[in-house]
């Protein structure tokens, strides 16, 4: 956590003006060694390349020349066409044969170790993807390590869950004298398409359980994010069967559309918006047929309560609202604060702000880095000028200033209904903050919001606390206590209601959403209770099969 003690606004607006720095003074091992011009993509098994036309890739950093800043050009990657999507979607689909492949019927142990395989790849490109996160969409090193090794722990999570899975499946059961196994069986071929904010693990948390459950899988990067997943592709080739793992690039609507439309794809694992998911679901002939996960939009609200810890809550409050620059969809993005405390609970929140570390994902403890989206400080002061046109005012010093890519978090006070920011998610670092008289004001607001993912209950009362907890969890997913709105643990469920969410990702729950359970049963005949020895004696059949996972 930041020193809490207040800075001055002249040494604020300081840092501000000094965030960009010259070329001398990045460090050594975290240049870039020079442009990334990306002409492979994964088809079938094969690492093609491009002949075709690129498209351009600049950092969200600046680095200043002179009284200049001047863009970084980081590389190019593939502007593939309609051709390329559609040919690795019959990729995918001759690799799973409507279910006759080699990989939807390989043995759990063994699809196990493929993906371990893969993983120890993958670890040994970690600082190739690290610098990569930092210099594409402005992530801390810190926030970036942190990324990259939960997606590993994610990884091996999922290894175990499924592990812990099979073995309970790996026994017949007998009901009314029918005998049974149980399984999970994979459904098809899965579209993987990530969020630029956490291109990789939030990638993966659909990429992974899809595979290791026996489907085929076509993937896009996310629009920012999409170089560092160059170092990945020889590891996906060479720890996978051929057109298991397929990726494509390019103009959304010009790759994405042509796959929804074809019918083909099984699966629907999209984290973005749901505008964009709406539009790919409709784009599906067979919308009935079509398993959707998605993870959608949210404006996750925080309610202090007159009883809390201020200490507390302006510490979660911050971490909840700033966290890689407020650009998560867990983000607290409004807050309400009881009347009582309101005055108190701001001038908390913005001297906290004015404490924090601004400047390059690379420069130790910062909090605050330059945008991924060069259009979104833009449309933040927007949001910011709306507010203070319609009564609030900026809190903190130099609260909204805008820098190129760079955008300083702004506290705004006493926000309310009519105001832009009441009902737009910015996801990014305005805070909105309310002040209430009753706690059914805030409870109204999340009655009538279209989202319901998480929210931040803060107050030491019990009674008080249970009152609110009962209604809200008919609202929301996930009530935090005195605590940030948070994804993690991976273990626990993660999912919306209302247009937040469609299907529950976690590293349990993520292997049923990309699986259905399927069953083989025979009557308890003689004749029956020798054929199933023989097959499972012999080991003749992968899913009809008693073997115990170590």
């Amino acid at each position: 956590m930041p020193d809490r003690r207040r800075s001055s606004p002249s040494a604020v607006a300081g840092r501000v003006a000094a965030v960009f720095p010259t070329p001398g003074r990045v460090p050594g091992e975290h240049r870039l060694p020079g442009p990334l011009e990306q002409r492979a993509y994964l088809i079938g098994g094969r690492v093609r390349a491009w002949e075709g036309p690129l498209r351009e890739v600049y950092s969200p950093l600046r680095l200043r020349s002179g009284s200049s800043l001047r863009r970084v050009r980081l590389g190019a990657y593939p502007a593939l066409s309609a051709k390329e999507s559609r040919a690795a979607l019959a990729a995918a689909r001759r690799a799973y044969d409507d279910g006759r492949g080699t990989w939807p019927t390989l043995p759990v142990g063994e699809r196990i170790r493929h993906v371990e395989a893969f993983t120890a790849a993958m670890v040994a490109r970690r600082g190739e993807v690290v610098r990569l996160l930092m210099w594409e969409v402005g992530k801390s090193l810190a926030d970036a390590t942190k990324e990259f090794d939960r997606t590993v722990e994610y990884i091996r999570g999922t290894i175990d869950a499924l592990k812990d899975l099979d073995r309970v499946s790996s026994r017949l059961v007998i009901e009314q004298g029918v005998f049974a196994q149980i399984r999970r069986a994979p459904l098809g071929v899965a579209l993987c398409m990530g969020p630029f904010n956490y291109p990789l693990n939030e990638t993966f948390t659909t990429l992974v359980p899809a595979l290791i459950m026996g489907n085929t899988v076509v993937f896009k990067p996310p629009k920012l994010g999409v170089l560092l997943w160059q170092p990945l592709l020889e590891s996906f080739r060479d720890c996978f069967p051929r057109g298991v793992v397929n990726t494509v690039y390019g103009d959304g609507a010009t790759v994405v559309g042509p796959l929804m439309e074809s019918g083909g794809v099984d699966v629907l694992a999209f984290i973005g918006t749901s505008r964009v998911a709406d539009i790919l679901k409709h784009q599906h002939p067979e919308p009935h047929r079509l398993r959707s996960v998605l993870g959608l939009d949210a404006k996750n609200p925080a309610i202090v309560l007159p009883d809390a810890d201020l200490g507390n809550a302006v510490g979660e409050c911050l971490l909840g609202a700033l966290s890689f620059n407020g650009q998560r969809c867990t983000a607290l993005k409004i807050l309400f604060v009881h009347r009582a405390v309101a005055d108190e609970f701001v001038s908390r929140l913005a001297a906290a702000v004015d404490a924090l570390p601004v400047g390059m994902p690379w420069d130790p403890g910062v909090w605050i880095t330059p945008m991924a989206e060069e259009a979104k400080p833009a449309y933040l002061r927007e949001l910011v000028d709306d507010a203070v046109s319609r009564g609030a005012a900026v809190r903190n010093a130099a609260g909204g200033t805008v820098l190129e890519t760079y955008f300083h978090p702004a506290v705004l006070y006493p926000v309310a209904g009519g105001m832009r920011v009441w009902d737009e998610e910015q996801f990014g670092p305005v805070i909105p903050v309310v002040p209430f008289a009753e706690v059914s004001e805030p409870l109204d607001y999340v009655r009538n919001s279209p989202f319901g993912q998480q929210i931040s209950l803060f107050g030491s009362d019990a009674a008080g606390m249970a009152r609110l907890i009962d209604p809200l969890v008919n609202q929301v997913c996930r009530v935090n206590l005195n605590s940030q709105c948070q994804r993690g643990p991976d273990a626990f469920p993660f999912t919306g209601r209302k247009d937040s969410a469609e299907g529950t990702l976690s590293i349990s729950d993520a292997l049923r959403v990309f699986s259905i359970r399927t069953l083989v049963a025979a009557k308890g005949s003689e004749a029956n209770k020798e054929l199933l020895s023989a097959i499972l004696q012999e080991r003749r059949s992968a899913f009809l099969s008693t073997d115990f996972i170590l």
